[in-house]
C-alpha cells in the first residue's frame, strides 16, 4: 500500500477553513468540493489511457483517451457523497457506484448495509471516496469488497487520515495483490478514545449534511 499526502499551499488553505468549527455546513460543502478535485487530479495521474487518434486544425496526431473499462468512482455512503461532484468535476466519463457502509460505534468494526456496483469488476480500476480514515475498518471493508468482484487497482481518497488507520489498512490488505494508494490532504497526529482523528475536523457526515435527528 502507498500513501501520498498532497503538499500543495491551496490544499492546506481548504484544508484549513474545512477544520475550523466556525465553518457552516454549506461552505464546508463547497470547500470539500474544491479539495477533493485537487485531490483528484493527484489520484488520477495511473488513471488508464490508450492512444487516440485526432485531426487538429493543422495536422493529424496522436493523443490519449481514457481507457475501457472506464474506471468506476465508488463513494461510501453517506460522507463520500459529499465528495462526488468534486471527483467527477474531474473525471466526468468515469461510472459510478454506491456502497453503503456503516461503522459500530462500539467495536469500530464496519459492515455493508447498501450497495448499488457492478457485479463483475474485473479489470477496473476504482476510486473510493471516503473522508476520514481514521479507524481504516471501513476503507480496508470497502476495498476488499470490490477486490473480491475482481477490481485491480483501488485509489482511495480521503480529506484526512491518521496513523493508526493507515497501519491497520495496511496490516488488513496484507497479501491483497491488488496496488493499493491512499491519496490525503494530511496525515494528522492520531485517534483520540471515541475513535475521531486529532485534530481532525469532526464527524465529516454531520458537517456536511448537518445532525440526523
Amino acid at each position: 500500500m502507498r500513501t501520498h499526502v498532497v503538499d500543495h499551499p491551496l490544499v492546506a488553505h481548504k484544508l484549513t477553513h474545512l477544520r475550523d468549527e466556525g465553518t457552516d455546513s454549506p461552505t464546508f460543502r463547497r470547500l470539500a468540493d474544491e479539495l477533493v478535485t485537487l485531490l483528484a487530479y493527484e489520484a488520477t495521474r495511473d488513471v488508464r489511457v490508450s492512444p487516440y487518434d485526432i485531426v487538429t486544425p493543422v495536422a493529424p496526431t496522436t493523443g490519449v483517451s481514457l481507457a475501457t473499462p472506464k474506471p468506476l468512482v465508488v463513494p461510501i455512503l453517506r460522507a463520500g457523497l459529499g465528495m462526488l461532484d468534486g471527483m467527477m468535476r474531474l473525471l466526468p466519463t468515469a461510472e459510478v457506484g454506491f456502497l453503503g457502509m456503516i461503522r459500530n460505534e462500539e467495536t469500530l468494526q464496519a459492515s455493508t448495509y447498501a450497495e448499488r456496483l457492478p457485479e463483475d469488476l474485473s479489470g477496473r480500476q476504482c476510486y473510493v471516496l471516503d473522508p476520514m480514515l481514521a479507524t481504516g475498518g471501513t476503507l480496508a471493508a470497502a476495498i476488499r469488497f470490490l477486490t473480491d468482484r475482481g477490481a485491480n487497482d483501488i485509489t482511495a481518497i480521503c480529506l484526512l487520515a491518521a496513523p493508526e488507520g493507515c497501519a491497520r489498512l495496511e496490516h488488513e490488505l496484507d497479501g491483497l495483490d491488488v496496488p493499493v494508494t491512499v491519496v490525503t490532504a494530511a496525515l494528522d497526529e492520531r485517534l483520540n478514545e471515541k475513535g475521531y482523528i486529532v485534530p481532525g475536523l469532526g464527524d465529516a457526515g454531520d458537517r456536511l449534511y448537518g445532525v440526523a435527528g
